[in-house]
């Protein structure tokens, strides 16, 4: 059973959100809170595993409300779920440590898949955002890898791996293009997200690109 606490601003969304949670029988909606001030309060009342956080909201926002959720609680995971996908708004929440990032347009059944994905201890982005990662990406300036000796520490499968996380690829499709078990990527994923510092695979692939490590717009 999934435990997740719902943060959103709207009280007609809220109760929407609710409905499509509570339809799958291994989720438990734990709470609800109002505004991201009220955030952190429910997340230690109400111990959820995951957070369904808007970023929009009055007093504190959602990406202030992430940082304080995590930094408190690092082991639980944030899901953004918002009307906007400015590059800010996008930025902000991935730097913050959110493990997701989805549109309110999402289809009901695509964000329960994504609750499940997120508890599993994987990361997404809808496509419209990692598109955007990708196009910001490309618009700074080549970085020096030397600069980060955190690179240094990835031996040079770890690298294919890593490149190949930042280009979108599944675990499973990871182990086919390297020709090995599934169960060796993540390994291989769990050694690179604690040598190079970052909590998920989001923040590794934020690394990878503004890092150089795979190049925006080359391909699979």
């Amino acid at each position: 059973m999934t435990r997740v606490l719902i943060v959103e601003d709207d009280a007609l969304m809220r109760a929407g959100l609710r409905g499509v949670l509570s339809a799958d029988p291994a989720i438990e909606v734990a709470g609800e809170a109002a505004d991201g001030s009220d955030a952190l309060y429910r997340t230690r009342l109400l111990r959820p595993d995951i957070v369904l956080m808007d970023i929009r909201m009055p007093g504190r926002d959602g990406i202030a409300a992430t940082r304080d959720v995590l930094g408190a609680f690092p082991e639980v995971k944030v899901i953004i779920l918002t009307t906007f996908e400015q590059d800010d708004y996008i930025f902000g929440a991935l730097r913050a440590g959110a493990s997701g990032f989805l549109l309110k347009r999402t289809r009901p059944e695509d964000l329960v898949a994504a609750i499940h994905t997120v508890a599993a201890g994987d990361s997404l982005l809808s496509p419209s955002v990692t598109s955007r990662v990708i196009e910001r990406m490309a618009r700074q300036p080549a970085p020096d890898l030397a600069l980060d000796a955190r690179l240094a520490e990835l031996t040079g499968r770890e690298r294919e791996v890593l490149e190949l996380v930042a280009r979108g690829l599944s675990n499973a499709e990871i182990a086919a293009r390297l020709v090995i078990e599934e169960s060796t990527v993540k390994t291989h994923t769990k050694r690179i997200l604690a040598k190079l510092g970052v909590r998920d695979r989001v923040q590794a692939v934020i690394f990878a690109y503004e890092h150089g490590l795979v190049a925006p717009g080359a391909g699979c």
